[in-house]
């Protein structure tokens, strides 16, 4: 079932991604060469119980860790570790759920380590794009399969990558997910109509090569791309309304104006 949200739920909601937000940015300071992706967890989880809200993975369907933090080959679900260390060139995936007073955000963000190469910055930079280009299609009366094509069309069919179809975005509010499913990929005109008060994530994930994952991990968790290409991903949480898409999660209060 599809649950539509009021006014207030929504502002709740904003709140929510707001410490989402800030914590991605205090990430930009934190990811660099020679740490371990343990130091995000640690980063990650310190602010967001100090800004008072609550970690909601952790616990989720027995995961343990606050932030999934996924490197180069690995979509997502990637677990924090120790003993893994970031290197200058990496691309770093770091996804966390925040609830709120029991309202509820989740957003991904790419990060180069040091300096990335050129294959990897027009990935990150095509992947962004193309979550930007779904929100637009975020409107009342679309149906959500206009979202999954024009990510496919820009991402497969214009610039050669994969995108991928095992994992897909959601509905969230009040719980974690929710319908509709959100698939970054599709036909147009298919799918659940929008509706006003509608809160979901679009969050493609955009790999190098295959869009086939590979899942066979014995963590039950991981998922890595089939080919061993690099994967990237970006994630917004938005809300339908009469003024158009307006992301909650918002970094960039300047760049998303017309969002906001």
């Amino acid at each position: 079932m599809i649950s539509i949200k009021s006014p207030r739920e929504i502002e709740a909601m904003r709140k929510s991604g707001a410490v989402i937000a800030g914590m991605h940015i205090g990430l930009r300071d934190i990811i660099k060469p020679g740490i371990s992706s343990w130091v995000i967890e640690d980063f990650c989880r310190d602010y967001i119980e100090s800004h008072g809200a609550v970690a909601a993975q952790i616990g989720f369907e027995g995961y343990e860790y606050a932030t999934c933090v996924s490197i180069n080959d690995e979509i997502c679900h990637g677990f924090p570790r120790k003993h893994v260390m970031l290197k200058n060139g990496d691309l770093v995936k770091v996804d966390t759920v925040v609830e709120l007073d029991g309202a509820f955000s989740d957003s991904c963000w790419s990060y180069a380590v040091g300096e990335v190469s050129d294959e990897i910055q027009k990935l990150m930079d095509v992947t962004k794009k193309s979550l930007y280009m779904g929100i637009d299609q975020a409107v009342i009366g679309n149906r959500i399969g206009d979202i999954g094509a024009v990510i496919q069309h820009y991402t497969e069919d214009e610039n050669g990558y994969g995108d991928v179809r095992e994992f897909v975005g959601h509905g969230i509010g009040p719980t974690m997910h929710e319908d509709p499913s959100v698939p970054a990929y599709g036909e147009a005109n298919r799918g659940p109509r929008l509706r006003e008060g509608m809160t979901i994530t679009i969050e493609p994930m955009i790999n190098t090569g295959t869009w086939k994952a590979d899942v066979s991990d014995p963590s039950g968790w991981l998922a890595v791309t089939e080919d061993g290409g690099w994967s990237c991903q970006y994630e917004h949480t938005l809300a339908i309304t009469k003024d158009g898409p307006k992301i909650l999660t918002s970094q960039d209060p300047e760049f998303d104006a017309k969002y906001l």
